[in-house]
């Protein structure tokens, strides 16, 4: 269990009053949760993620070189005070999935990874994602969540239609064959009332 100190950084969204736990999302830190994203990546339930034959340098490589630009940004999640979840979030205009749609103003595209479950919580992978999705619309200039899921990954193409993702078409990218979905704050909320 990777507990998170509250005492060197700031969350950037917190949900306290969920039966769970709390849950938060902090900015990522290279040296603190890499090590940590480097264990769930290169798991074999992570094969959709594309990592799972990189090295530690490699993946901190990759996170450094996110944070380090300006049109993309992670954030670790934790539940009751534990590491729990992956969050990026991205600018699709400086993305291959732009290359495959208009790109709008407001949108803003997302992957989650959730870490390996040490004992499986009902709901626990939705909670997660109701709360980043709420994350996501807070900030007024999102209008649109883009996601582009491997075309396989039939887990998260039931999450995603949950939430509200409305699916267009199948994309191919350098690394895989993606679907394309998008999904906007009236669709997010009338999903969550019927969750």
């Amino acid at each position: 269990m990777q507990v998170i100190s509250p005492l060197h950084r700031m969350p950037v969204y917190q949900e306290t009053s969920h039966p769970l736990g709390a849950i938060e999302l902090w900015p990522l830190d290279l040296r603190a949760d890499v090590p940590v994203i480097y264990d769930w990546v290169t798991r074999p339930y992570a094969a959709y993620w594309g990592m799972t034959d990189k090295s530690l340098a490699a993946v901190m490589l990759e996170y450094s070189n996110l944070l380090a630009s300006d049109h993309a940004m992670a954030f670790m999640g934790t539940v009751a005070g534990t590491r729990a979840f992956l969050c990026e979030v991205y600018d699709p205009a400086f993305d291959p999935i732009g290359r495959h749609y208009p790109v709008s103003r407001g949108d803003v595209g997302m992957h989650l990874l959730i870490a390996p479950a040490e004992a499986p919580i009902h709901g626990f992978t939705w909670a997660v994602f109701r709360a980043v999705m709420t994350f996501l619309f807070q900030n007024p200039a999102h209008k649109r969540v883009i996601v582009e899921p491997d075309v396989r990954n039939e887990k998260i193409h039931r999450l995603n239609r949950r939430a509200g993702f409305v699916y267009q078409k199948e994309v191919q990218l350098p690394h895989k064959t993606a679907a394309l979905a998008f999904c906007t704050k009236r669709q997010f909320q009338t999903a969550k009332q019927k969750n």
